[in-house]
């Protein structure tokens, strides 16, 4: 689609937020000694003088402890069976998942991810101002680092970062697929790795394959020789400012309560515990999409899936250019390399991503096969897997633009320029699509309000007492645009759910049943995008349905089975294709 070129804002209305300057610690391993920085003095502050607890020391600790021993007694009286045996059963625990963090492993950890990380990355950005703040917060209290974990290199990263700037190195969560990998499990443990189990109940196919997964991605970190010559770009690890959960939970959360009681003594979380936790939980996931990095290809990405036909590059870098601005405009963080002309970023990043796009004698198009070959099953599988690589790409901006794109979306499917019914089907949007996409509980308005700001201030939108006009289309038909294939995808399955499923089917003929269906809509072309084959996408939507009502979720049988209301999914389906309109909520404060 067209896209205008113009400057959307002049400098007096830009917001873009100052962010920390970025250094590469890569940039001096490549002109010295690998073997001298793992063999490096390493003495990190910690916490207040706080002396570290070796493995086998915590361990017993945990053994003896009071709360242990309560749960160990507690069991015995209910069970009958002697405390010894649970004592021996909580000790098989610890061993399973303790870690035994050694110095050594830690150095040749350092040595080994030296040599990997410069075969494999251009460089590793971190904000030195986050480290900063980070080896000052170590010391005065204890701190919880939560990664974004868009990656399985998330923690080794970390760790090295860590043990380049002399920071203690934290103990690390990890899953027990990691444990039975021998010696790379081994390894882990040394290097401070605790095991726990997944939830993955009785499923041993589901764990079979997860486990084998993971065990794949990291022989190909570890062994392969084609991974280790290939280019994964730059990577950059931004340290936000440190939250103190004292400070969140003052005048929240009465503390003295809990003085009641021995702490050894299992608790309930009171009501209002429970709500505050999911309220940090949701803030800290907002605090990390406010400060993912956005690249340049995320940018092209989301250009050339809205036009799977391709572009040239003149076109793709005025579009893309164009989109970057309206992502710092709206408060997303990009990073692009300024000393660069844009014609060379574009074809470096496009280089980048060879696997993903192809650069055709100046047309930029994404690697998928071609339609010319016979629809089948198999073919629409790989046909998709391109584009849904892409998306993973687009998906970075989306929690940017999600606000005033629901907006601009609730301005069409409403039907009318009241405000009060933008605002209706804003609301619906935003549940039905919570699965999906981070809203903070409660703040329903303040999300709208927000989506128009943004709008108004590129001129898209007009906000009047009572109305709300659209001024700009261009605008507004590129974000409805990249939400498209969530508005769809839930279509689809709203679809399903009325016309193919039964009334009652369980959990494992949902999958199939809707893979089914939805290939014979994109055969028929009934349905544009191919997102709707993500096994995100279908079961968010389940989850969502669920929530809202329009399926009942219930265990029978030791399987999992859904009631579909039919009319509550027949009337979601129509809202979306603006059908039906939406109920009016109560505004006050709009």
């Amino acid at each position: 689609m067209a896209l205008p070129v113009k400057t959307l804002y002049s400098k007096d209305h830009a917001t873009s937020k100052k962010r920390d300057d970025f250094d590469d610690i890569l940039e001096e391993r490549r002109c010295c000694s690998d073997i001298r920085y793992a063999m490096k003095c390493y003495t990190p502050v910690v916490y207040r003088g706080l002396i570290p607890c070796k493995p086998n020391d915590l361990k017993n600790i945990v053994l003896k402890s009071e709360h242990v021993q309560h749960v160990i007694q507690k069991l015995s009286r209910e069970t009958g069976e002697c405390p010894e045996i649970w004592q021996e059963e909580a000790t098989v625990i610890l061993e399973e998942m303790g870690h035994s963090l050694q110095l050594s492993a830690v150095r040749f950890f350092a040595f080994t991810l030296s040599k990997v990380f410069k075969t494999l990355f251009q460089g590793v950005f971190v904000n030195e101002e986050g480290i900063q703040r980070l080896h000052q917060a170590v010391q005065e209290h204890p701190v919880v680092l939560l990664p974004s974990h868009r990656s399985y290199i998330d923690f080794l990263m970390l760790s090295y970062i860590l043990y380049t700037y002399d920071i203690a190195l934290p103990v690390i969560a990890a899953g027990m697929d990691f444990m039975g990998m021998k010696l790379i499990g081994e390894m882990l443990r040394m290097s401070g790795a605790f095991f726990i189990r997944r939830t993955f109940g009785g499923n041993k196919l589901y764990w079979a394959v997860f486990s084998e997964y993971v065990k794949t991605i990291l022989r190909g970190l570890f062994k392969a020789r084609k991974i280790l010559s290939d280019n994964f770009g730059n990577i950059h690890v931004y340290f936000g400012n440190p939250i103190s959960l004292r400070t969140l939970a003052s005048g929240r959360i009465n503390r003295t309560q809990y003085s009641l009681i021995p702490r050894h003594i299992p608790q309930r979380p009171t009501e209002d515990v429970q709500v505050f936790v999911d309220e940090v939980g949701y803030k800290m996931v907002l605090l990390q999409l406010e400060n993912i990095v956005i690249g340049p290809f995320a940018l092209v990405a989301t250009i050339l899936l809205q036009d799977l036909s391709g572009v040239h590059l003149s076109s793709l870098a005025e579009k893309t250019l164009w989109l970057k601005q309206l992502t710092q405009s709206f408060g997303g963080f990009v990073k692009w390399p300024i000393h660069l002309p844009t014609d060379k970023v574009l074809m470096s990043t496009i280089a980048l991503h060879h696997n993903i796009v192809n650069n055709i004698d100046g047309h930029i198009v994404l690697s998928i096969e071609s339609k010319k070959t016979e629809f089948t099953e198999d073919f629409m599988f790989r046909y998709a897997v391109g584009i849904l690589m892409c998306a993973a790409y687009r998906n970075q901006l989306l929690n940017v633009f999600v606000r005033p794109a629901f907006v601009a979306v609730a301005c069409e499917i409403a039907h009318s320029s009241k405000k009060e019914d933008i605002y209706s089907c804003f609301t619906f949007l935003r549940d039905l699509f919570s699965d999906e996409f981070i809203f903070f509980p409660g703040s329903a308005v303040k999300d709208f309000e927000d989506g128009c700001f943004l709008l108004t201030k590129c001129d898209a939108i007009q906000v009047l007492q009572q109305e709300i006009l659209v001024l700009e289309k261009d605008i507004t038909s590129f974000l409805k645009c990249m939400f498209s294939p969530y508005v769809e995808g839930y279509q689809v399955l709203c679809s399903y759910l009325s016309e193919e499923a039964s009334e009652n089917f369980t959990e494992k003929q949902f999958l199939p049943g809707l893979r089914q269906f939805a290939f014979q809509q994109l055969k028929k072309g009934n349905i544009k995008y191919y997102e709707i084959l993500s096994s995100d996408m279908q079961k968010n939507a389940l989850s969502s349905l669920v929530r809202l009502g329009a399926l009942k979720k219930m265990k029978m049988d030791n399987e999992t089975t859904f009631v579909v209301k039919k009319d509550a999914v027949s009337r979601t389906a129509d809202i979306l294709s603006s059908k039906l309109p939406v109920g009016r909520p109560v505004i006050a404060r709009l």
